[in-house]
Parts: structure tokens; C-alpha cells; sequence
């Protein structure tokens, strides 16, 4: 026979569920800035944005609300899809290089001692707290042909100076490289951080050599951050125009320059907006190749 009793109110016991309510709503007032910055800045646009791609423009260019189709064909065009590639080349090669330059930094950065790790994050940071015009106007001043690098490369005598940098891909992927490295080591850094060091002992026990060990231990372990930071790099590249236009001086448009393009200068909003949808589409599908990549790894 049992000799629990249930609560009831003649006892003076609280019900197990008497404060949940309290909580929920605790919860949901926590989650009310969240919820409205989302809406606001997230939603909201978005929903306008697609919108106005179904719309067309009269004469004077003037946003006519109607519903068509041939924004989306414009930007299925060969002149834009051409841009696309561009923009998604350019995208992959940043990364690409981020991914080769930023792996090791991170990884040296994760597995030095505590003391020093904080310092070092500080230097990878430390570009942040400059303005994004400044750095990219002193990059514009190291490599212009009366610039810094080709005055110390005229200084030691280098036979192929002065270089003709400036206003070329190459100043462009420079240009991206630089801005998106840092978004690229957070990551990684995160990742390798957690991976312990009897893992890697344990596979050079186990008879693996350092690329072995590399390959099949520490780059699954950590790719992850690997993911996170291709994520934050490939999507923004594909998108700037400041670089390329700073940089690059127009000569290489991407898609971000054709959609503020349409809607600075042409006035074409509802053909910018299909730019636009077409643009989040693509990284949609970019993340979910991730994802799907990442869960078959996992």
C-alpha cells in the first residue's frame, strides 16, 4: 500500500505546475526584442523586397504594384548570370584563401598558451576598430603604382616592380580577402579550442603520421568552424560592391554593384529586388549544402 499523499489545496501544497505560467510569460517578454528586431529588420524587408520584385515600373519609373514575371527573367539573363558566376568565383576563391590562410593562424592561436591566446584574438580584432572606408582607402594607397609595396619593392631591386595592382581582380580579392579573414579564424579558433590534445596524441599512437593525422582527425573535428566561416565569408563576398568599386575601380562589377546600381541610378527597384531574391535564394541553397554536409560528416 502506498503511503503518498497527492496535494491537495486542504494541505497547503503549491501544484508542481503553479509557477510555469509566470515563466512562460517571463520567457516570452525576454524574447519580445528579439521577436520584434526580427520582424522588423529581417521580415519586414524581406516581404517588401519580394514584393516589389513581382512589380513593374512605368515610364517616368515609377513603381507600378502588378504582378509579373520579367524581373525574374532579366536576371536569368546571360549578361547578369555571367555576373553571378563572377560574383560566386570571386566568393569561392576568397574563402578559399581565408580558409588557407586563416586555418593555421586560428589553430596556432587555439593551441597557444592561455596567457597569450586573449592578446592574439585582440590582433585579430584589432582592424575592426577601424572604419571599413579607412582600410580599404589604405589599402587603395599600398598598392597604386607610386604606393608603399611598389616603392619597397623598387627599393630592394626587385626586377618585376612596380606592380600594376591597383584596380585590377587581383586588388579585389586582396581587397575581400582582408575584409572577411577575421570572420573566417573566430570560427575555426572555436573549434579548434575544443579539440583536445590526447586526440591527436591518440592517433599518432594509433601509427598515423602528421598529414594523416591532419586530414582524418583534426580537419573533421574542426570542420565545423570550417562550415561557420565559409558561411560568413562566401555569402558577404558575393554581395560587396564597396571593395570591388574602391579596389577595382568598377572594372569588375559584381551582383551587389548591379543591385545598388538599379536602384541608385537606374531607378529599377522592382528589377533590383529580383537581383535581391535571387541573391538570398542562392544563400539559402549555399546553406543548405553546408548543413547537408556538415550532418553527413557528423
Amino acid at each position: 500500500m502506498s503511503l503518498e499523499r497527492t496535494p491537495t489545496p486542504e494541505t497547503g501544497a503549491a501544484p508542481l505546475n503553479a509557477g510555469r505560467p509566470l515563466a512562460r510569460l517571463t520567457a516570452w517578454i525576454l524574447l519580445a526584442p528579439m521577436l520584434v528586431w526580427i520582424l522588423g529588420l529581417v521580415v519586414a524587408p524581406t516581404a517588401i523586397l519580394v514584393v516589389y520584385s513581382f512589380c513593374d515600373r512605368d515610364e517616368l519609373g515609377r513603381v507600378v504594384f502588378t504582378f509579373t514575371l520579367d524581373n525574374y527573367s532579366r536576371a536569368f539573363d546571360p549578361i547578369y548570370l555571367r555576373i553571378f558566376w563572377r560574383s560566386i568565383g570571386y566568393a569561392g576563391l576568397t574563402t578559399a584563401l581565408c580558409i588557407v590562410i586563416g586555418y593555421p593562424v586560428a589553430f596556432f592561436i587555439a593551441k597557444a598558451k592561455e596567457e597569450w591566446r586573449h592578446r592574439l584574438l585582440l590582433l585579430v580584432m584589432v582592424p575592426f576598430w577601424t572604419s571599413f572606408l579607412i582600410r580599404t582607402y589604405a589599402w587603395i594607397t599600398i598598392l597604386k603604382e607610386e604606393g608603399l609595396l611598389n616603392g619597397l619593392l623598387q627599393l630592394i631591386r626587385v626586377p618585376i616592380a612596380p606592380l600594376d595592382l591597383l584596380y585590377t581582380p587581383t586588388a579585389v580579392v586582396i581587397g575581400l580577402v582582408y575584409a572577411y579573414l577575421p570572420f573566417m579564424i573566430l570560427p575555426i579558433y572555436s573549434s579548434a579550442e575544443r579539440l583536445e590534445n590526447a586526440v591527436i596524441e591518440a592517433a599518432y599512437d594509433l601509427g598515423a603520421g602528421p598529414i594523416r593525422a591532419f586530414s582524418t582527425v583534426i580537419v573533421p573535428l574542426t570542420m565545423p568552424g570550417i562550415a561557420a566561416g565559409t558561411l560568413l565569408v562566401f555569402v558577404p563576398a558575393i554581395g560587396m560592391f564597396a571593395i570591388t568599386d574602391l579596389m577595382g575601380g568598377a572594372k569588375v562589377p559584381m551582383i551587389g554593384n548591379v543591385i545598388q546600381n538599379q536602384f541608385l541610378q537606374a531607378r529599377d527597384w522592382p528589377f533590383g529586388a529580383a537581383l535581391g531574391v535571387v541573391f538570398m535564394l542562392m544563400f539559402a541553397l549555399t546553406y543548405w549544402m553546408l548543413q547537408r554536409r556538415g550532418a553527413r560528416m557528423g
